[in-house]
């Protein structure tokens, strides 16, 4: 098992596997994400990193992630966005091994921490992040605006 950065030329493979994730997540038609987008954020602009996990030289998952900052720390963190690992190559311990990579990128780059969102239905993913020792943060709610919602805020 290895890992490699993804490069531009994977910008086709990135949105397959953020589809294959959608699909997973019963989220398929909110996926307007396309290409031309992914490759002018992720590669041109560098707004986010990708790593995927390797088989045999065949990516069997991938993860999507970005800095944020922690004011209370002083120091950035990682935010990661998406993690997902093919379904035939589950149970492998690919997904805990992209997270072990990630939690090692943090590490590496002086981070404070690695956090995540996840779906509430999300029975099988919730026992995996809790059995490494991942914490729920029940003290906070997500906020979001989006759409014309953002737009309307952006003109006051």
């Amino acid at each position: 098992m290895n890992f490699r950065f993804a490069k531009r030329e994977d910008t086709n493979l990135i949105l397959y596997f953020i589809k294959e994730l959608a699909l997973y997540e019963k989220m398929l038609d909110e996926v307007v994400a396309d290409e031309k987008t992914l490759e002018e954020w992720i590669f041109d602009k560098q707004k986010a990193e990708v790593i995927f996990a390797m088989e045999n030289e065949k990516e069997v998952g991938f993860a999507l992630f970005f800095h944020n900052f922690s004011t209370f720390l002083g120091r950035a963190g990682i935010y990661l966005e998406d993690l997902f690992v093919l379904p035939e190559f589950r149970e492998r311990g690919y997904g805990k091994a992209l997270l072990k990579r990630l939690a090692s990128i943090a590490v590496e780059r002086g981070c404070g921490r690695l956090e995540w969102w996840c779906l509430d239905w999300n029975k099988p993913s919730i026992d995996f992040y809790l059995s490494l020792g991942a914490e729920p943060m029940s003290d906070w709610t997500t906020y979001r605006i989006t759409g014309d919602t953002l737009r309307r805020m952006a003109e006051v």
